[in-house]
């Protein structure tokens, strides 16, 4: 640790500001022992916001730990001869003890039943310890007659500060270690860390340990403070005492116990010392900071000094280093490389929700190298065979066997060591954590092992290439000090590869790769699908057809939960099932449909939106600048750039989602750049989100009056625009297909009166039948508003809008006719990646060839293309 490192150690900082008031109390007329109640209501905020701040557990009940360690220390001086270091360090063990105990039966619930079942226990505690008389006290408690090594006030004090400032300082080691960071790994995406082979479990059952020795150690020393054990602590009354202390000084910070601290016992000294109701003075104050503050008095201190951010952990990256390999599949020994045994063996895999049938007796086989492609429409159940075979769902019948081993009963995060890793078709990352983060956690997970608790990471560079080697193989490197939440989808997709590749797994399943990617990534994630394939199995879920064909060995094709086709891709293209299917393919005979001719924006358009030297960003960085655009009356716009240049923060922003730094933002003539979203949402903007982002809990049906509003589409005119809603009306909305979700996204939006509707990669990952009702949908939605889309596949968008954007690093860089952009194949190269051969009049579309094969239209005898 270098000495600038050590001076910013906010071990140093706690420290030093109990210091000075344990040296300026006697002027302030208030006893040494108020600043050692501090130290110790500290240490009990900080072992309380161990688990809030870095797990995400809210534990109303930690005074369990607390009072129950008082009693420990009161008991143990009364048999061990008033050796208060040994009554300590028995109570301290004692509290660990009960902490792991207790843990086992609390961490099996989350959310507010977690909170709950700490809240019950600490009652119960409450409740044996003020009736059982002769053992407790009741009461009156239990005194302790003198601290024979510390009879000092002043003595005991510093004793205290300096385990305050101890235990500070292994707080905050801990959350730089591997340990803590999964535990922020899982705080922020449980599913997605199990995925990497993290034990969730064992992951929150140390922390609940950590956390209660460290409130033990508070409750010992709060014991020995007030020479007694007494029953209030465990009380309901008074167990929420530390959550409400952290709230206080700011649960997004190491500090904010501190701060919390100190104001809670000020603040109640004097209160209750001017009136016995000081509750009644102390509840507002309580409200006014949560309002006027919510990031707690650190966060006020961070913004008055122009910062913002999270301070639970160090968030800078360590140096890149001078010369990064470029990626490679670590290589198989020579007997594995030889072995032809299939890498996977699914036999009479069956699975429903209630009468909804996902998988029906399916039979997989998938070789030890290749791509192996499962297709099929929306619905089919894709996902859910992945979320089958990674552990996230148990079948109703059927076996899985990974390199000949029945995973029946295993945990997903022993699969994933067993050698199964997967990526997700909604992106699933780390969001709090930095890019470099989430690789590294990947990484040293796939090294298996357990975590150490005390050692940096970033002080052992031993895996800092390999992270380096993932980012650069994916195109991240730039951005590896960016938080997730900076990033855009197409990015966060990216990463979610990345975090994939990490295992070097024997069988690779993605879900979904090139959904919501650019054309130059796309080409990018194929060929590193291509490079792991030569070792190793890759099984892919995808409906980028033409790119299905060219990479796979043997495709697969579910419908309805069955396996309707399985074969090389050119036998699969030809079959009639899957033509019909996944396509929607025309009979033998029946004419070819005529392309419907896109309606033209009214001549007498007016300017609806309107936005001028509109920029906006995240954390001080902007990323969209200076830009000027314009929706009118009745027209489709496109909004078209590669990933990362700003396409869903101008949306964002335009929703209001996102404050912007700059510029003027009108709708229908009337200026709502200060409106927050709800309003601008009730002025007629309106926004179907990348990622659906339904409520999981609600069915379809609810989901939708929800969102109802009057003057707003009825439950029958979005089921004529999308007639499967009606089918789908009580199915919850966590068990629908993507394609699903978009549509009930799409119709969500149609429930309230709309200007203008603001689509944000509404193909993504979407069948090519279902790409098609979701078109004819969207020419139909100007009837209602006028329409924005956001869509990396250019033609799509292009082919739908009357006028089109481009940006280019937060900029503007074109703006003119859909009509020019199209035609002009030299500008999309330039400016979208797009090779000219792909949208050359006259060519078949890189996004369409592959479905022209399974038409069987080139020559009657469809091929696929390696």
């Amino acid at each position: 640790m270098s000495p600038r490192e050590a001076l910013r150690h906010p071990a140093l900082l706690v420290g030093l500001v109990l210091a000075l008031m344990a040296a300026g109390v006697r002027f302030a007329g208030m006893p040494v022992d108020v600043v050692t109640q501090i130290a110790v209501y500290t240490l009990y905020g900080l072992g309380v916001n161990f688990l809030i701040g870095y797990l995400g557990l809210v534990p109303f009940g930690a005074s369990l730990y607390f009072g129950v360690a008082s009693y420990a220390v009161a008991i143990g001086m009364s048999h061990f001869g008033g050796n208060e270091a040994v009554a300590f360090a028995g109570s301290v063990a004692f509290t660990t003890l009960l902490a792991v105990l207790s843990g086992f039966v609390i961490l099996r619930r989350r959310g507010v039943y977690f909170s709950l079942l700490t809240l019950a226990c600490s009652q119960l505690a409450f409740e044996i310890a003020y009736r059982w008389t002769d053992f407790t006290g009741g009461e009156n408690g239990l005194q302790i007659a003198s601290r024979p090594y510390f009879e000092s006030a002043r003595g005991f004090a510093a004793l205290v500060i300096a385990g305050v400032v101890v235990a500070c300082a292994v707080l905050w080691t801990i959350a730089h270690s591997s340990f803590g960071r999964r535990m922020q790994a899982v705080r922020d995406n449980e599913r997605r860390a199990g995925c990497l082979g993290i034990d969730v479990f064992q992951v929150k059952l140390w922390a609940f340990t950590i956390a209660g020795a460290t409130i033990g150690v508070a409750g010992s020393g709060m014991a020995l403070l007030l020479r007694g054990a007494y029953a209030n602590p465990l009380s309901w009354q008074q167990a929420g005492d530390a959550v409400l202390m952290v709230a206080l000084g700011g649960v997004e910070h190491f500090l904010g116990a501190l701060w919390g601290a100190i104001a809670f016992i000020v603040l109640e000294n004097k209160l209750s010392a001017w009136s016995e109701n000081w509750w009644l003075y102390f509840a507002p104050i309580i409200i006014v900071l949560a309002f006027v503050n919510p990031g707690g008095i650190h966060g006020l201190l961070r913004r008055m000094r122009g910062r913002a951010g999270r301070t639970l952990a160090r968030e800078e990256v360590p140096p890149a280093p001078a010369a990064v390999e470029a990626y490679a599949p670590a290589q198989r020994g020579q007997e594995a490389a030889a072995d032809d045994t299939p890498v996977l063996e699914v036999r009479g895999l069956s699975k429903r929700f209630g009468s909804i049938v996902t998988q029906n007796a399916i039979d997989l086989c998938v070789a030890p190298r290749g791509v192996h492609s499962v297709i099929g429409p929306n619905g089919a159940g894709k996902t859910t065979l992945f979320n089958l075979l990674t552990g996230l769902l148990e079948p109703d019948a059927g076996s899985i066997r990974l390199r000949g081993r029945e995973l029946a009963g295993v945990p997903a995060h022993r699969r994933t060591r067993l050698g199964l890793s997967r990526s997700f078709q909604i992106v699933s990352v780390f969001h709090s954590l930095t890019v470099f983060e989430n690789v590294r956690v990947a990484v040293e997970a796939a090294a298996g092992g357990a975590a150490s608790l005390l050692r940096d990471p970033y002080r052992d560079p031993g895996g800092h290439p390999r992270v380096w080697q993932l980012l650069g193989a994916v195109g991240l490197a730039e951005r590896a000090s960016r938080r997730c939440d900076d990033l855009s989808h197409g990015e966060k997709r990216l990463l979610d590869i990345a975090m994939s590749l990490a295992a070097d797994a024997p069988l690779l399943l993605l879900d979904e790769p090139l959904a919501g990617l650019s054309e130059s990534d796309r080409e990018l994630v194929g060929g590193i699908i291509r490079s792991i394939a030569r070792t190793r199995a890759v099984l892919l879920i995808e409906h980028d057809i033409d790119r299905v064909l060219a990479l796979s060995d043997r495709i697969t094709v579910l419908h309805m939960g069955r396996v309707i086709a399985d074969g090389p891709p050119s036998e699969v293209a030809a079959h009639e099932a899957v033509r019909e299917a996944y396509l929607g393919a025309r009979r033998p005979g029946q004419p070819a449909p005529a392309r419907e001719e896109r309606p033209a924006a009214p001549e007498d358009a007016r300017e609806l939106l309107r936005c001028r030297g509109l920029s906006a960003g995240y954390g001080g960085s902007l990323a969209i600048r200076d830009i000027d655009f314009e929706v009118r009356t009745g027209e489709i716009v496109a909004l078209l750039g590669r990933n990362g240049v700003g396409k869903s923060t101008l949306l964002k922003t335009l929703m209001g989602m996102l404050r912007h730094a700059d510029g003027q933002l009108s709708l229908d003539g009337r200026d709502i750049g200060r409106k927050p979203s709800f309003l601008r949402r009730r002025l007629g903007i309106a926004l179907v989100p990348e990622g659906r982002r339904l409520f999981p809990n609600l069915t379809v049906a609810e989901n939708l009056r929800l969102a109802q509003r009057p003057g707003g589409a009825r439950f029958a005119e979005v089921c004529a625009l999308f007639p499967k809603i009606a089918v789908l009306a009580r199915a919850k909305a966590e068990n629908l297909s993507g394609g699903e979700r978009q549509m009930v996204a799409i119709a969500r939006a149609l429930m309230a009166p709309n200007k203008v509707i603001l689509l944000d990669e509404p193909f993504e990952g979407l069948a090519p039948v279902v790409v098609a009702e979701v078109k004819a949908a969207v020419l139909k939605l100007r009837e209602f508003a006028s329409v924005v889309i956001v869509e990396h596949n250019a033609e799509e968008a292009l082919e739908l809008a009357d006028r089109a954007y481009v940006l280019v690093s937060g900029r503007v860089a074109f703006s003119g006719s859909a009509r020019q952009l199209e035609q002009d194949h030299e500008l999309q190269e330039r400016l979208l990646g797009i090779h000219g051969e792909d949208t050359a009049a006259g060519q078949a579309p890189a996004a369409r060839s592959g479905a022209d094969r399974i038409h069987g239209e080139h020559d009657g005898h469809p091929q696929a293309s390696r």
